[in-house]
């Protein structure tokens, strides 16, 4: 089956990248956009996650996705996300073990003021060749993602964002530039509310740049558990890439 490579590329950074919620603040899924601040130290962070994406000839869906984090130390974060993926395009239908991610955060910088926090972290993260080929020409191949990102915490938000370095090993493949930002706003103790917008350069020979934006938020419903949701579309190449999509997870704290 041919896909969309395109479509491919964008549904899967835009569904399967996880974001992080730490004991301390929130960054990360359910956006695209990443943070630099790992897991407290010698804790688990598990996000079990649902996401879809429409397009117009194609849905796709990752049930389950499971991020998993753990706080090496104060500075460095270990994760891996596995996930099963479902695909139809027109009438034909597939689904199987997607490829696996695997990263590290390294949290270079960070330094408190009284009433803010900032931080700068890297986070290379390596695609795993366990997909099924059904899935798409980017399943069982090697590819990779080398990021930068900036957080600075304040009384009530959070803003984070940064640029990163994609190598897209497949058919037609072509390496991208990454861009994002995020706002989130504590509405009270247990909600937080915010968006990203974000952009990447051309994935494939002779196409196009994506772009997009998503909504969504954080509720702590009790201690070490949370309910991550957000939904969001492109900003172009809307009909073939994503006229919507959806995100959900339940993060618990171990």
């Amino acid at each position: 089956m041919k896909i969309n490579n395109r479509f491919y590329d964008l549904n899967a950074f835009v569904m399967l990248a996880c974001l992080v919620v730490t004991k301390s603040a929130v960054a990360g899924p359910p956006f695209v956009t990443d943070d630099p601040e790992p897991v407290a130290e010698k804790s688990w962070e598990v996000n079990y996650a649902v996401s879809k994406t429409w397009a117009h000839h194609s849905i796709s869906a990752a049930v389950p996705s499971i991020d998993i984090n753990y706080g090496l130390t104060n500075n460095i974060q270990l994760h891996a996300q596995p996930r099963y993926s479902h695909l139809t395009e027109v009438t034909d239908k597939q689904a199987g073990f997607d490829n696996t991610e695997i990263g590290v955060k390294y949290r270079f910088l960070h330094q408190e003021q009284e009433g803010s926090e900032f931080m700068l972290g890297i986070y290379p993260m390596l695609q795993l060749p366990t997909g099924d080929k059904q899935l798409g020409d980017a399943s069982g191949r090697v590819q990779a993602f080398l990021p930068v990102w900036a957080q600075l915490n304040t009384e009530k938000w959070i803003f984070y964002g940064g640029t990163g370095y994609r190598i897209n090993n497949y058919t037609d493949g072509k390496n991208s530039w990454f861009f994002g930002g995020t706002a989130l706003y504590e509405v009270n103790e247990k909600l937080k509310l915010g968006g990203e917008v974000f952009r990447e350069s051309a994935t494939v020979q002779d196409e196009n740049h994506t772009s997009g934006f998503n909504l969504g938020g954080i509720y702590n419903m009790k201690k070490d558990y949370a309910l991550l949701f957000s939904a969001g579309r492109a900003l172009n190449n809307v009909s073939e890439t994503n006229k919507l999509s959806g995100f959900l997870a339940i993060q618990v704290i171990y």
